[in-house]
């Protein structure tokens, strides 16, 4: 495995943080990152995705800790990155979903390659109409992804995998 490849390294060096610093998110690094979302590959190219960006100062961040089980690393983080679904946009419900997820991954990665930590908040998408009631968005237009947690780094994440091959379904 080549490590002088930057896009590998990021993607084996990232690791999910659920403690952050005090220090801000820079509008240069979170533009970045977003912009990361907005050029990830789509079905048709119909770019059904859509982000609300949270700051830690904002009155919605307490509503939407009492969202998710995991509501501690939600009032931790200095920024939520909310990633929604436009069902008007959408095409095909798999391929859509799919692509929220390569978009969450997209956006992760370029967070690291800056130096900030995240976490993809799951769990919240079961209280999706809370969440959406909290954000006052319309259930009708709009569906709940995922939650990135973002910020500085307060600690040192990690990880470990099986073996490629307990993946394989055969050789290669």
């Amino acid at each position: 495995m080549p490590k002088t490849n930057p896009v590998l390294e990021a993607i084996f060096e990232r690791r999910s943080i659920r403690k952050f610093t005090a220090e801000p998110v820079s509008k240069e690094d979170l533009t970045a990152i977003l912009e990361a979302g907005r050029w990830t590959p789509s079905g048709l190219n119909n770019q059904p995705y859509r982000f609300l960006v949270i700051h830690d100062d904002d009155a919605r961040v307490e509503p939407l800790a009492e969202c998710t089980k995991y509501g501690h690393i939600v009032k931790a983080a200095k920024v939520l990155l909310c990633i929604f679904l436009d069902k008007q946009a959408m095409y095909s419900e798999m391929k859509d979903h799919q692509g929220a997820g390569a978009c969450t991954q997209n956006m992760m990665l370029a967070a690291h390659s800056l130096g900030l930590g995240t976490v993809w908040l799951g769990e919240i998408i079961n209280q999706q109409d809370q969440v959406l009631e909290v954000l006052n968005l319309p259930a009708e237009r709009y569906e709940l992804q995922v939650v990135i947690a973002l910020g500085h780094p307060d600690q040192q994440g990690s990880s470990k995998r099986n073996e490629l091959s307990e993946y394989m379904l055969e050789d290669f």
